[in-house]
């Protein structure tokens, strides 16, 4: 093997010299360049020594006396870190197969932290809707924390990658929590390892958020006031008795939702299918249903990615499943909640 754990190496682009601190694969380098660790290909560096000896020799001067006075100050280049946002970073390690292609067998899954705030997070990776893997842990200011590895066949089980996160130092101007999902189809992820091929680099992300939000201010309603006006005004106690009474099964097909389905646009209809899902979601939740079952059809499954995508946010959702059912085959999700 040309390089080993500790050699020290030239970064070829830069022309920087770095320390080799992990060997990923037979293609690939984990290197530290100032206190900055990054993967490079092989082929993206070399030893140094070369460069050393070929380097011009500056002979200097005869010297001249200097005064105190004389004597410049050092200035030292401070290296400027770029504030960008959190984000989920996925670096492919790639191999040969048998036929000389080049191959991704895994991707190894790090959350990067370029901001000068350190928060708590909980990381949660589902398949098909169903929890898998769960991390809590905190990452530091400017800090690339790793995850896991993830299989490259395990892509096709429609991942998704769930963050919760908090501030490790309370601030009351920013939001109690704040959550962000990624959510990769394999036709995106197929598009991105190619850009790397081409372009010859070793990651590629996706943003979480730029900035950790401000809190939200809530209005304040005067009940008095209200109950004045005429308004009815009820005990949070006793509010749920006087909602709609919650379903078990939802049907969103639009011929159940609307008899003037015919005029409307795809847009209107599918508005019209998440309106209703969230309406009796609610009322699911408000009653305190252990579960709900909810019909989108088959279709190209546009309307069951929106509802999973939103699912996917929820706190109050332990897991939901797609799979065949006697009663509604693939056409429905069944929903399960914690309280």
């Amino acid at each position: 093997m040309k390089y080993q754990i500790g050699d020290i190496v030239l970064i070829l682009h830069s022309n920087e010299e770095g320390k080799v601190v992990d060997i990923i694969n037979d293609k690939m380098l984990m290197v530290d360049v100032k206190g900055v660790t990054f993967p490079v290909y092989k082929d993206q560096v070399d030893f140094p020594y070369f460069k050393r000896f070929t380097e011009k020799k500056i002979i200097p001067d005869k010297k001249e006396k200097k005064y105190i006075d004389d004597v410049r100050k050092e200035k030292y280049a401070e290296t400027k870190r770029i504030t960008d946002g959190v984000w989920l970073t996925f670096l492919p390690l790639m191999d040969t197969d048998e036929f000389g292609d080049t191959v991704v067998e895994e991707l190894k899954l790090h959350l990067v932290n370029h901001t000068e705030t350190a928060y708590n997070f909980v990381y949660k990776l589902h398949f098909f809707g169903k929890p898998d893997f769960q991390l809590k842990n905190i990452v530091h200011p400017f800090e690339d924390f790793y995850l896991h590895d993830i299989q490259f066949s395990e892509l096709n089980d429609s991942p998704t990658f769930d963050f919760e996160f908090t501030l490790v130092t309370p601030d009351k101007k920013k939001e109690n929590h704040f959550e962000a999902s990624v959510r990769l189809k394999p036709k995106q992820l197929f598009a991105k390892i190619e850009e790397l091929k081409q372009k010859n680099l070793a990651t590629f992300s996706q943003l979480l958020f730029e900035e950790y939000p401000d809190k939200k201010h809530e209005d304040v309603v005067e009940m008095g006031k209200l109950a004045a006006k005429g308004f009815k005004i009820y005990e949070a106690s006793k509010a749920r008795q006087h909602l709609e009474p919650a379903r078990s099964v939802v049907d969103l097909h639009i011929e159940k939702l609307t008899d003037d389905w015919k005029h409307m646009s795809n847009y209107e209809i599918v508005s019209l299918q998440l309106k209703t899902f969230e309406k009796f979601y609610h009322l699911a939740v408000v009653h305190h249903q252990p579960s709900l079952t909810v019909i989108h059809g088959v279709g190209e499954g546009k309307l069951r990615d929106e509802i999973h995508d939103i699912l996917r946010l929820k706190k109050e959702v332990k897991s939901f499943v797609n799979q065949y059912h006697p009663s509604f085959g693939y056409g429905a999700t069944e929903i399960f909640f914690q309280y």
